[in-house]
């Protein structure tokens, strides 16, 4: 692997594109910790390091971890690459809902350069919506627990001020992201997430040994090391597993020539639906906690404050388990079509060994598909409950870096990007990573 990556960087096409995706990163990284206007950033390391110690643990303590740490610190890059991925996801269910958006998509390039261009404007919208929330709440001393006075000025100038220049690091990732797609390595989006949850990897895990005293700290943190090894191991066995689904393609003639006649397959994955199902149950779970924050003294927010702030009780865990089962078989069912997959196999003359076409290749792909969702959703829902389980087990906090979404993307992107990188090995008949 060595020698693989001495040969990317010998490829001098591919060395610009690898430095250039870093100085990308290393900017995407600087706006994560540079404060936007207004901030207290002294009472802000305060609040934060009572956070850590579990002394408050508020709501947005529970999802700083996808912006990189940037949120809680009020930073300029605080909203992170959120707002675009639900857009992203808004847009693509709503292909399925709205007939205009399913016709651009079946248009190519240009259709799908409008379909980008509607992404963008959505990401604007919901990274005001959300800076406005964030900002209320830090301008309200809700953003941390028993932790006011992190911004100076209250008044409507400086707030607006706040608000605007979030939504401006929002589309600047934005535009970042679309940037590493054009001129570096791999999807830039999904590289600027990578590394937004990357970054809090060092800190959760030295978080771990400073919780205990003397040689108990670094028994767990050793301990948290193998077995987060491990459990990527299992996650990387599991996201390259696929069922291979043979397909024939019959000859024809065409003009003077036979065409045809060759072999292939459909591969169906075990995680078919990916990570999405894990963001829309968190999303899911945690609007009773946001409704928490604003009505804090009902019956109502008494028991889910007992009950889902923390993330370690039954109630909670099963929750969440069920409800990133339903998503997974949810999701699967509107991105893969067992009715149009088996229609254009029949009019391109492609069919099933052993099944006809049609209704009955249909039936086919809808059971295969059925069977492999179910241990993929179990494998979701085991896999997001790790955080949880470290709660009980070794009383970490909420930036438990081996589980849950966290450790879906950091293996999913990197699996994805070393391929990239393998591919452009091979056209330049280098030997790539994977041997």
């Amino acid at each position: 692997m060595l020698a693989a990556f001495g040969n990317a960087f010998r490829t001098p096409d591919l060395r610009k594109k690898i430095l250039f995706t870093l100085a990308i990163l290393a900017i995407f990284r600087l706006g994560s910790v540079i404060p936007v206007p207004n901030v207290n950033v002294k009472q802000v390391n305060v609040c934060l390091t009572a956070a850590q110690s579990g002394e408050n643990r508020g709501l947005y303590s529970l999802i700083n971890l996808f912006s990189g740490g940037a949120l809680l610190h009020l930073a300029v890059f605080a909203l992170g690459i959120m707002p675009y991925i639900t857009a992203s996801i808004i847009l693509q269910l709503l292909t399925v809902v709205i007939p205009r958006l399913e016709a651009l998509k079946k248009e190519g390039q240009a259709g799908q350069t409008k379909i980008t261009q509607y992404t963008r404007y959505l990401t604007l919208v919901l990274a005001l919506l959300n800076a406005t929330a964030f900002v209320t709440l830090a301008v309200n001393d809700q953003v941390f627990t028993n932790c006011p006075g992190v911004v100076y000025d209250k008044g409507i100038f400086p707030v607006v001020t706040m608000i605007l220049t979030m939504v401006a690091g929002a589309s600047i990732i934005m535009w970042l992201g679309e940037l590493i797609t054009e001129r570096g390595v791999g999807n830039g989006m999904s590289v600027m997430i990578f590394t937004q949850i990357a970054a809090t990897f060092p800190t959760a895990l030295w978080g771990l040994k400073t919780a205990r005293p003397g040689a108990q700290g670094w028994i767990v943190f050793l301990l948290v090391l193998v077995l987060g090894l491990i459990v990527m191991a299992g996650v990387i066995f599991i996201e390259q597993s696929q069922r291979r689904i043979p397909v024939q393609y019959a000859k024809k003639m065409v003009g003077s020539r036979m065409l045809g006649g060759s072999t292939t397959y459909i591969p169906i994955k075990v995680n078919q639906a990916g990570v999405i199902p894990v963001i829309f149950a968190s999303s899911l779970i945690y609007l009773p906690v946001l409704y928490s924050q604003f009505r804090p003294n009902s019956p109502v927010s008494t028991w889910i404050q007992q009950h889902f702030v923390r993330g370690d009780h039954p109630i909670y865990m099963i929750a969440y388990f069920l409800l990133i089962v339903f998503f997974t078989y949810f999701y699967v069912a509107i991105t893969f079509n067992p009715n149009e997959v088996a229609d254009n196999m029949k009019k391109y003359g492609g069919f099933i060994p052993g099944i006809r076409a049609g209704k009955p290749t249909e039936d086919y792909l809808s059971y295969v598909l059925s069977r492999l969702t179910f241990p993929g959703s179990l494998y979701l829902g085991l896999i997001s409950l790790l955080p949880s389980v470290a709660f009980i087990l070794l009383n970490a906090n909420q930036n438990f870096p081996f589980g849950g979404t966290s450790i879906l993307i950091i293996v999913g992107v990197g699996l994805d990007t070393v391929k990239q990188i393998e591919s452009q090995l091979q056209q330049r008949n280098y030997e790539g990573f994977l041997r």
